[in-house]
């Protein structure tokens, strides 16, 4: 449906690799994070039915995925950490409008674009790890992330005329690649 301005070079999943345990707590804080995103979303978008429904979905796949990942920093020996605040995140909520149906829409997508980055960058992550379970597991997040993306934008468009979303899809996304551009790479989603 879209494609990201910014295209993360391999040598940030070589970084995040390297690091692979600071990566995984990272990663099990995004998903638990994506998880209370979705019950946000449905809390506060009650009367949007089709949104409602998407959401609890969501919320369930995503506390799966948390499940999985501390599944894996079990085998590893790793703990979960604090929960840091996401310099990427911070920016891109910053793009947020505040009337009531502006907002809507533009929690919508930006988080298509946020899963868009995810599937981007677990992606990257498949390919810079060895073959193993591990590999299996960041393709079959890569996958789902993908299928989030799309989701997002399809329920704007159910709520909003079309021309409208992809014009602010646009905007977004020319801004969310001058945030990914800008940051440095470390090991984290973000």
């Amino acid at each position: 449906m879209f494609e990201l301005k910014y295209h993360t070079p391999i040598e940030w999943a070589h970084i995040a690799v390297a690091d692979f345990d600071s990566f995984l707590q990272d990663h099990a804080a995004a998903e638990k994070k994506a998880a209370s995103m979705a019950m946000t979303m449905l809390s506060h978008y009650q009367d949007r039915t089709k949104l409602v429904k998407a959401m609890v979905d969501l919320a369930l796949e995503e506390m799966i995925h948390f499940k999985q990942v501390l599944k894996l920093m079990t085998r590893r020996g790793v703990i979960l950490a604090n929960d840091e605040k996401d310099p990427y995140i911070n920016e891109i909520r910053k793009m947020f409008r505040h009337t009531r149906d502006e907002k809507f829409l533009d929690r919508m997508l930006v988080a298509g674009v946020i899963e868009a980055r995810g599937h981007e960058r677990f992606s990257l992550i498949s390919q810079a790890l060895p073959e193993g379970k591990d590999k299996i597991f960041y393709d079959d997040i890569a996958r789902s992330e993908e299928k989030h993306k799309n989701l997002f934008v399809e329920l704007a468009i159910e709520y909003f005329p079309e021309d409208m979303v992809y014009k602010r899809l646009e905007e977004i996304l020319v801004e969310e690649g001058r945030i990914c551009s800008e940051l440095p790479f470390r090991a984290a989603l973000h």
